[in-house]
């Protein structure tokens, strides 16, 4: 079934009914991908805002507490090391586990790793530690994310692809809970170097998970088969080439080239690349305001205590809500109006977080109510933002694609974030909160070009199957 349709599910299909929709949870890959998203999820705020707020009770001035949030840029650019995840086998894992566990199992191990070293600086005395151990983190988890995607797409079926993403949203989620209001709760009874050792023990979730699953033995699409004979014919005039740099001509083709004309030869450089640049601008809200989120709640007068109760734990009913709320709106009324609706949503919350800085005192309703409706937000943008990236993806090439695809969306939202601080600095939390609600009207524009230009051309937002 198209994965964007303007006016929901194509007919003509069977409908299940809830107890077989509700079945489709108990599958094996689903509970796994409960485990995965919490895996995926648990690095996230680690080093974005939890760490900014260590950061900012650590006095580290705004600026650079932004700054710091380009460590993230790290995921913005994993498609530079996704061929070398889809393609490099790595010794005795590959035999043991399988191409896509190998490679979870040993970033997971990386973060793990990251975590504990960064519990053991201390930022008062300078921040260079704390980015070096940050920026390895986020290497990791990006790496993570890979082949955790790739798998995830690949053991998908028609009917356990929907199932999962919800399992991975609820799990990411989870994990930010975890990340979030567990990280400060810990941090409150304990100090904040305890309460990374203990993040870097929770890592273990996820690595008994990829011990456990199944590795997936995808289907290859004939189209992209055919598209292998580039590399073949690339190799036929280059014979003359020493045997060492031909080989490095071969892979570079095959895991780097042969993706890249593989989404552009399917949708035309044209509307290929109108794809890429909606990807890039759909959550330049999300991106820019994530990282001055605690520094202003922690101006605004509210504790630990209260940021983790309210933000966090209330924020995950929210979030589980806003998650059912996507799956049925995707299911009812279409992909396309549930990015809509999710952009639409997510800027009304940021007029709430404007609102809720003009208020003189700190008040826990406020908090609570604007955070519920950033939560729901979040959950519904960012489940439909994976079911149509995840449409895109070859299977021959899902690792690279879906890495390609995925460091889109970030990374101009990544290079805004680092100058957020700069931002509140010159207007005022009020003012950037109102700044960072409008950045969602670009991606609104280019759904709009996008949705036009596929229905008067070659109907690119309905060919994006998969979900």
């Amino acid at each position: 079934m198209p994965i964007l349709s303007v006016n929901g599910p194509e007919t003509g299909t069977p409908r299940e009914t809830w107890r077989d929709a509700l079945r489709a949870y108990c599958r094996k890959p689903v509970v796994a991908m409960l485990f995965l998203g919490y895996s995926s999820g648990l690095p996230f705020f680690l080093v974005f805002s939890t760490l900014s707020a260590w950061l900012s009770e650590a006095g580290i001035n705004r600026a650079l507490i932004g700054m710091l949030s380009w460590v993230g840029i790290l995921y913005s650019i994993k498609f530079a090391w996704a061929p070398l995840v889809d393609r490099l086998q790595l010794p005795v894992l590959q035999r043991l586990l399988g191409r896509r566990r190998a490679w979870m199992l040993v970033a997971q191990i990386g973060i793990a790793v990251g975590l504990f070293n960064l519990s053991q600086t201390d930022p008062a005395a300078g921040v260079r530690g704390v980015a070096l151990a940050a920026l390895f983190v986020a290497f990791c988890a990006a790496t993570q994310d890979i082949s955790l995607d790739a798998w995830r797409i690949e053991t998908g079926t028609v009917d356990t692809r929907g199932p999962m993403l919800g399992a991975y949203q609820l799990g990411y989620r989870l994990a930010l809970i975890t990340g979030g209001a567990g990280a400060l709760e810990l941090a409150e009874k304990f100090g904040w170097h305890m309460s990374y050792a203990i993040m870097a023990v929770l890592v273990g979730v996820g690595l008994v998970t990829t011990l456990l699953v199944q590795e997936p033995h995808p289907t290859v699409l004939k189209e992209s088969e055919v598209r292998e004979e580039r590399v073949n014919q690339w190799i036929e005039q280059r014979a003359d080439w020493p045997p060492k740099l031909l080989h490095a001509g071969e892979w570079f083709m095959s895991a780097v080239v042969c993706p890249l004309l593989d989404f552009f030869g399917r949708y035309g450089v044209t509307l290929a690349t109108l794809t890429l640049i909606y990807i890039g601008t759909y959550r330049l809200t999300e991106f820019a305001m994530g990282s001055m989120a605690y520094p202003f709640y922690h101006e605004h007068g509210y504790t630990k205590s209260e940021i983790a109760l309210v933000v966090k734990l209330y924020g995950l009913s929210a979030a589980i809500v806003g998650m059912l709320l996507a799956g049925l709106l995707i299911t009812k009324v279409g992909l396309l109006r549930s990015l809509v609706l999710g952009s639409v949503l997510l800027m009304c919350s940021n007029l709430g977080f404007a609102l809720l800085a003009t208020t003189s005192t700190p008040t826990l309703v406020g908090l609570g109510l604007v955070n519920c409706l950033d939560n729901i937000a979040l959950a519904v943008q960012g489940t439909a933002l994976i079911a149509f990236l995840s449409g895109l993806t070859s299977p021959k090439y899902t690792a690279t694609q879906y890495a390609l695809f995925s460091s889109f969306y970030a990374l101009p939202g990544k290079l805004l974030e680092g100058l957020s601080g700069v931002v509140v600095n010159h207007v005022g939390y009020p003012v950037f909160f109102v700044y960072t609600a409008s950045l969602s009207l670009i991606g609104l524009f280019m759904l709009y070009v996008l949705t036009r230009w596929g229905l008067t051309r070659t109907g690119v937002l309905a060919h994006a199957s998969g979900t």
